[in-house]
């Protein structure tokens, strides 16, 4: 071994000789750099390299920017020479975070995927930075905030080394030039080759892309549009042919056979060189939020820091020491929306004032006309897609729905600009929405065309509940949860407060109010309510006298114990937690039973005049099918309403400065009366729905939906994670709290009253009976024995929940045995035929 070890060694020797003689008889060469030429994202890193193996130096600024040059002035200078576009980048603007803004501008004909691919969309954002290279070279480069450290000593050191944000393209300098302002030094670059190519950071992103089924771009029939710049933003517009993916197109996805073309807008914005002091996330107010991982805050870990998403609003300096004293100022940069010109005008109005609603909010943060909204100005240099505008862009689509995304600066939270999305058919959404759970009080939405001025204020409530979204608020699911049922049969309480303290719950309408209350407009429409006018003060009040986020915070905990604790009103309950029945969507009221009781009795007064309300000369009855469905589907909500208070836990998010318990299971009182609603309004069946005269009109099949709304809601109750809570929760607090022996026994009184009176059993009931039993054989099978599926599930067969199903199975077998003697004709063979479907779940086999 040590001989070889040798031989390898003089080997080694041998040839470093050789090649260090070699070396010295060859000229030394100059070292230039090596250009990048590597694609990326679809263009090259390079885009004008002169040759191979060198790259040309600068040329005098006259013989790049010609006389030719068509100049545009903006943040830095655009010139336009032929077809070429050249950026002229201050050496002030390198290094500084720059914002691109993409969107649809026209959009392709034939290509939608559900609520994406109309003029108007967010098709992407990045956080760029332009940085100098070696070699009179431009880098651009892709910019994340998702890690982060200050410690310039420590930490700070190892995250940069572990954080090298990408370079995503590099561009030869043409020329220097010198700001005519400034007189800083500026760099000249060729752009065109990367806006003319395929790339995420001016384009779609790929996630938009493949929601589109969008594949390769078309060079030859893709081109740059215009490039126009402005004082804080570049707008380039370009069009982009693409050829249809392959791939299978989705549901409710249609794609054109041939290539597809968009006019597509991407906006250029400067970020704020000192970005606004971030606000920390609080989960007891519901604001949208951004975040990333802190290195410095936990000395032995790291910690997510989490940001609420705000505009920046502040008082103008000549106007501090009047908000300082409490004086309502208007703040130094207004909140601006501009109506898409496209709106049909007879909505504009309403458009406006949905926007303008929200100044009253403001206010209880110290700014007056913080927000208004304003018809586009009649400017042909005015774009809806300038992301220096923000916008209620019109889509005329028969998706019916409407939306309200922002796009924010991720260093610090601040929204930098926003398009809500108002779609034309979200006129038909909140016109049934409207006639399902207000026509009962409300004689005006009892015909399918509504007069312009409900219409009217349907999409001011719409467009409210957008905006909110838009300022940075999440929905409040909990908010109407704070108001005793009663209250929204009070004319003059519900007309003074509104049905629920927040326009951003999805309480829709007063469906609780009857036609003998009185009710007028003003009790059945939500509005701005005490929730979002103090969501807004905690978000937007200025507060300079906190230096840091964390001094801030801690002042502003204060502030939520003490509002809160003295106004319930001001409960936040987030949209989605699966287990607190407080936090529902369409829900009202303090008490679901209570409110769905209402409820139910408006839809009885609804459905025999759907015939009526929905006839139109010479039209069919499909306005009648799917109004009745609308009915249906109301209902069905409300026995979700009901349902999930079985098995429900409070979840009241609080800091270690409050009194009491997070979590808490939903009181027995209360799973009771829940269970006690759905025997006597669901399990008994709800024959008022079974109307004949529709039925004839529509061809609904009212036994088969009544079925499918049974059986969901046992799927809910009987699922192993609702049984598991319960066992949990009463192995915690004892005989006072709701059981899983208590919910069966509560069932089976239920669902199979009819073995104890020897009745006959309807078809509505045998459905109901053998899908119960299907819920017991589901009960007794094992999870999946890998993937998400085991790791999520609750095994029945190492928990109480097999022992309590066999036990409740042989005590129902019992019953049924007994019952068939006394039975007769499809009655007896339904319950011999259940008797053997238990035995089959009894012993493992399939039923």
């Amino acid at each position: 071994m040590l001989k070889r070890i040798a031989i390898l060694f003089l080997a080694l020797l041998l040839n470093a000789s050789l090649l260090l003689a070699q070396s010295k008889k060859r000229k030394k060469a100059p070292q230039t750099p090596i250009p990048v030429t590597a694609p990326v994202n679809g263009a090259p890193a390079n885009p004008n390299p002169v040759n191979k193996n060198q790259q040309s130096a600068p040329k005098p600024y006259s013989q790049v920017i010609t006389s030719k040059a068509k100049t545009d002035d903006g943040f830095f200078k655009v010139h336009l020479i032929e077809d070429k576009y050249f950026f002229e980048l201050p050496d002030s603007l390198l290094k500084r975070d720059i914002l691109t803004v993409n969107r649809i501008s026209k959009a392709a004909a034939g290509v939608r995927s559900n609520m994406s691919g109309y003029a108007g969309d967010h098709i992407g954002d990045n956080v760029i930075r332009f940085e100098k290279g070696p070699g009179h070279r431009i880098f651009l480069k892709s910019i994340s905030f998702s890690e982060r450290s200050s410690d310039t000593t420590g930490m700070f050191h190892s995250v940069l080394n572990s954080s090298v944000q990408p370079i995503v393209a590099a561009f030869d300098i043409k020329a220097y030039g010198k700001d005519s302002v400034t007189k800083a030094r500026t760099s000249v670059i060729d752009i065109t080759d990367y806006l003319n190519s395929d790339n995420d950071i001016f384009f779609f992103d790929q996630g938009a892309k493949k929601n589109l089924l969008l594949g390769n771009m078309v060079t030859d029939r893709s081109y740059i549009s215009k490039v126009r710049a402005f004082k804080t933003n570049i707008e380039v517009r370009t069009v982009k042919t693409y050829l249809k993916s392959s791939g299978t197109a989705a549901p409710g996805v249609t794609v054109s056979t041939s290539p597809v073309t968009y006019e597509l807008n991407s906006s250029i914005v400067l970020l704020p060189k000192v970005p606004m002091k971030p606000r920390q996330f609080d989960p007891r107010v519901g604001f949208f939020a951004t975040g990333y991982v802190d290195f410095d805050i936990n000395p032995q870990g790291v910690k997510e820091v989490s940001m609420i998403t705000r505009w920046r609003l502040e008082p103008k300096p000549e106007d501090i020491e009047k908000y300082k004293k409490g004086e309502l100022v208007e703040p130094a940069k207004q909140i601006v929306f501009y109506i898409d010109p496209a709106t049909p005008k007879k909505w504009v109005p309403y458009l406006i004032q949905g926007v303008n609603d929200w100044q009253q909010a403001f206010e209880k943060a110290g700014f007056k006309n913080a927000i208004i909204a304003k018809e586009a100005p009649k400017d042909s240099t005015w774009s809806i897609d300038d992301a220096s505008h923000n916008a209620i862009v019109y889509k005329p689509s028969d998706i019916p729905n409407a939306s309200g995304p922002h796009v924010h600066d991720p260093r610090s939270g601040e929204i930098i600009e926003t398009h809500i999305n108002w779609y034309h058919n979200v006129m038909s959404l909140v016109r049934n929405w409207y006639l399902v759970q207000a026509a009962a009080v409300d004689v005006r939405a009892r015909k399918m065309q509504f007069d312009d001025d409900l219409m009217g204020e349907l999409i001011r409530f719409v467009s409210s509940h957008e905006v909110g979204h838009t300022l940075g608020l999440r929905h409040n699911f909990g908010a109407s949860s704070t108001v005793p049922v009663e209250n929204l049969r009070n004319k003059k309480w519900v007309e003074a407060n509104g049905h629920t303290p927040s326009i951003m719950d999805y309480a829709r309408f007063n469906y609780v109010a009857q036609p003998e209350d009185g009710i007028s407009q003003k009790g059945m429409f939500p509005k701005i309510g005490d929730y979002d006018k103090w969501a807004i003060e905690w978000g937007y009040k200025w507060m300079p006298e906190y230096k840091t986020p964390k001094e801030e915070s801690a002042a502003l905990n204060k502030m939520i114990i003490e509002r809160i604790g003295a106004n319930k009103r001001l409960w936040f309950g987030i949209e989605s937690d699966s287990n607190d029945p407080r936090s529902q969507s369409e829900d009202l009221g303090n008490n679901a039973m209570i409110a769905s009781a209402y409820g139910i009795k408006n839809l009885k007064r609804i459905l025999p005049n759907i015939a009526t309300w929905t006839k139109e000369p010479n039209e069919g009855y499909a306005n009648a099918k799917m109004l009745y469905g609308e009915v249906i589907n109301q209902y069905f909500r409300y026995m979700g309403h009901v349902s999930k208070n079985i098995g429900g836990v409070y979840n009241t998010p609080k800091t270690v400065e409050e009194k009491g318990s997070v979590y808490k299971p939903v009181l027995m009182t209360v799973q009771k009366e829940a269970l006690s609603f759905l025997n006597r309004e669901l399990f008994k069946t709800p024959q008022w729905l079974v109307n004949k005269e529709l039925i004839g009109y529509t061809g609904s099949d009212a036994v088969t939906t009544i079925k499918n709304i049974q059986v969901s809601v046992l799927s809910r109750i009987l699922s192993t994670n609702n049984l598991m809570k319960l066992i949990n929760s009463n192995e915690l607090y004892g005989e006072g709290s709701f059981s899983a022996l208590g919910l069966f026994a509560g069932l089976k009184s239920g669902v199979w009253t009819e073995l104890n009176s020897a009745s006959s059993i309807d078809l509505y009931r045998r459905n109901l009976q053998k899908a119960y039993i299907n819920s017991m054989e589901a009960l007794l099978k094992e999870p999946a024995s890998t993937g998400l599926l085991r790791l999520n599930a609750v095994d029945p067969f190492s928990t109480d929940i097999s022992s309590i199903v066999r036990a409740h199975l042989n005590e129902l077998k019992s019953d049924v045995n007994r019952a068939i003697p006394k039975s007769s004709g499809i009655t007896k063979y339904h319950l011999q035929d259940i008797a053997i479907k238990i035995d089959n779940v009894l012993k493992g086999k399939e039923s």
